[in-house]
């Protein structure tokens, strides 16, 4: 293997290339990535870059010597637009085409977007300096969608002194990924920290003076951020043979057709300790997949099966939410240690006879360590909980 090309140079498709250099690989490897910026942590960008604690240039995850010391053919500002496996080669948006012998595929995720004119997103380190900008006290800030992301953004401009409207189409807030219960402690603590909370309420479009409700009200605001969720970047894919499908879709090795692998937030995978096709959208996902991707590339007779116990966390207000598992789907969740009132409890997770996941709010890391050490095992729920 003598050409390997990465597109992607997000947290998924650096993990990947230091991930190939350190096992051995010496042959030409190629970066192609369609932000202008060198590698950066995305997390920060909706916690402490948007609050102004940290600095932009903190966000970089690599010094250009680390850059350097890979010897990499790096493409910042480069979009690929085609893939031909045909031909082993990636088509770039300038005319150009990039041979390779083996693929990884790391382009990540956009954000949805509404109708409308001049609402923000939060996704890109320029999205979240823009947004920065305009988080001045007294201006009024809705936020349209109240995930985890539009939740973190709400709580940064409530202690920047602004007004904050969130608006939310369910009826409680996470409830479909976290459970009602969770979901309604953590809508309780935007309550209590001044938050104007809308539940059941569905946005068509972005208007001049704020957002224009399904049923025409307006609700106005200075400034709009919409957080609905976010879009695979396969449109580049579409005429390659690759199957797509809300993400890139790969088998429990990462892989997407021979010598092509996916990871991070683009890829679809057949996760064997859950038994389900998952895509994840999570920092801790992103680099450990890359590695695996990488690995399984290089040697695909020894390829091993990708199977995490995921893991986020979100930070709102002075509380800190930390959950392991596949938390989707669950048939039970039930309160293990602590209390929801004080919102200082572990909750845990069940789908058919299986422990699937464990959320934490409030606790400190080894309230929920353990938990993940039994999802990994394929705890049964009856050894945690009895009726």
């Amino acid at each position: 293997m003598n050409r390997i090309v990465v597109v992607g140079a997000s947290a998924a498709g650096l993990a990947t290339v230091e991930t190939l250099r350190r096992e051995g690989y010496d042959g030409t490897l190629t970066l192609i990535g369609d932000e202008p910026h060198p590698p950066y942590d995305r997390p920060p960008l909706s916690k402490q870059l948007l609050t102004g604690q940290w600095p932009a240039d903190r966000l970089t995850l690599r010094s250009a010597a680390d850059i350097d010391a890979l010897r990499l053919d790096l493409r910042p500002h480069t979009s690929a637009t085609g893939l031909d496996p045909a031909d082993r080669a990636v088509r770039l948006a300038d005319g150009t085409r990039v041979p390779y012998d083996g693929l990884v595929i790391a382009t990540g995720v956009r954000p949805r977007r509404l109708p409308g004119n001049g609402a923000h997103v939060l996704r890109t380190l320029d999205d979240a300096l823009t947004l920065r900008e305009r988080l001045l006290p007294g201006r009024r800030l809705i936020v349209v969608g109240a995930g985890f992301l539009g939740a973190e953004a709400a709580a940064v401009a409530r202690s920047r002194g602004c007004e904050v409207v969130l608006l939310e189409p369910a009826p409680v807030p996470l409830a479909h990924a976290v459970g009602e219960q969770v979901g309604k402690v953590l809508a309780q603590a935007h309550l209590d920290h001044g938050v104007t909370l809308r539940c059941g309420v569905t946005v068509s479009e972005v208007a001049a003076d704020g957002v224009k409700l399904a049923d025409g009200e307006v609700v106005e605001g200075d400034e709009v951020l919409v957080a609905v969720g976010s879009v695979p970047n396969t449109e580049w894919l579409a005429d390659s043979g690759l199957a797509v499908g809300d993400g890139v879709v790969c088998d429990e090795y990462c892989r997407a057709a021979p010598g092509v692998y996916a990871a991070g937030d683009v890829a679809r995978w057949h996760n064997p300790l859950f038994g389900v096709s998952m895509r994840i959208e999570h920092r801790t996902n992103a680099a450990e997949q890359a590695m695996a991707a990488a690995r399984n590339l290089l040697r695909p007779e020894s390829s091993k099966p990708f199977a995490p116990v995921p893991y986020f966390w979100s930070d709102q207000y002075d509380v800190r939410v930390q959950a392991y598992g596949y938390l989707r789907g669950h048939d039970e969740v039930a309160v293990m240690e602590g209390d929801l009132a004080e919102r200082r409890f572990v909750a845990a997770y069940r789908s058919g006879d299986r422990l699937v996941g464990a959320l934490a709010v409030g606790m400190p890391p080894k309230a929920i360590h353990r938990w993940r050490q039994a999802i990994a095992a394929r705890a049964a729920w009856r050894e945690f909980v009895t009726t």
